[in-house]
């Protein structure tokens, strides 16, 4: 366990775990980084697993003021933990929030990464979602405010897209549940008003994707209704794009299919790392639906 400082002169705490290249994992608004234990249990074994809690998440510092909370400081912070640790290039794999940070890495700081694992990212991102989403991000940042992040977790831990995690592993569940109830009330009601409702969305981000060269997977649950067409729209805009969807599976997908998650994100990173991951090749975007034409 380490800290590492901020530009802005927030402390981030950082955990890692083995040796050889490093995987830095993001974690989404409703985990930190016990999140991504089996992962650092995983990835530990053959590569430097390295997780951090985002500003706004003990240990990390909890800055009071909501400007201090964006989309590009939560890109930015990823660069600043590899900074800390004197990394100069990682692949990065964030999950919801951490995806969407792990996507603007990659169009800020491209040149840092090995590659983009985009999991679970795509929440309020459809035009006719944005203000939908906005009023919502209000909505929970007042009721954490109000009523405290254990009651506020009673409601948050069983969203549509969560539901899944419980039948499958209620254990599970009930550790995620009790972790979230944990979290600092300040520090994520301006998470939500900094960085989750502030951000762009996906579809005004078409012309980075297009011109992102860095090699990228696109992971889904096919019950995580909100990102399923988001995760098609990456697919097709990021020429180094692959999709992965996971079958009969929600939003928490690293802890709801640990190990499915791994294998498809080992396999991901040994080809990267073999050389092997390729870019589309042009005559896979054909307007045709054959390839013949009159």
């Amino acid at each position: 366990m380490t800290d590492v400082t901020t530009s802005d002169r927030v402390r981030l705490h950082v955990e890692e775990v083995g040796s050889g290249t490093p995987i830095v994992f993001v974690h989404e608004f409703a985990g930190d980084h016990r999140s991504w234990e089996p992962q650092l249990r995983h990835f530990g074994r053959r590569y430097r697993a390295i997780t951090f809690a985002a500003r706004g998440y003990p240990p990390s510092d909890v800055p009071a003021d909501p400007a201090s909370y964006s989309q590009e400081r939560a890109a930015d912070d990823i660069a600043a933990v590899l900074d800390g640790l004197s990394i100069p290039k990682a692949h990065i794999v964030g999950l919801s929030m951490g995806g969407f940070a792990t996507l603007h890495f990659g169009f800020r700081h491209p040149g840092r990464a090995f590659s983009l694992c985009i999991a679970g990212c795509g929440y309020g991102a459809e035009p006719e979602q944005q203000t939908r989403f906005k009023d919502e991000a209000d909505t929970v940042a007042a009721s954490i405010l109000n009523g405290g992040m254990k009651t506020f977790s009673e409601r948050y831990a069983y969203g549509p897209t969560r539901v899944q995690f419980e039948n499958k592993d209620p254990r599970g569940f009930l550790e995620f549940k009790r972790m979230l109830a944990e979290h600092d009330g300040r520090g994520s009601a301006n998470t939500q008003l900094g960085v989750q409702r502030e951000r762009p969305s996906l579809y005004a981000l078409v012309e980075p994707m297009k011109a992102l060269t860095v090699p990228t997977l696109v992971v889904t649950g096919d019950e995580d209704w909100p990102c399923l067409m988001p995760a098609i729209l990456m697919k097709r805009n990021i020429p180094s794009a692959a999709l992965s969807v996971l079958p009969n599976s929600g939003h928490t997908i690293n802890l709801e299919e640990p190990d499915e998650f791994n294998r498809v994100v080992l396999n991901f990173v040994t080809q990267v790392d073999a050389g092997r991951w390729p870019q589309r090749d042009p005559r896979a975007t054909s307007q045709s639906i054959t390839g013949i034409k009159d």
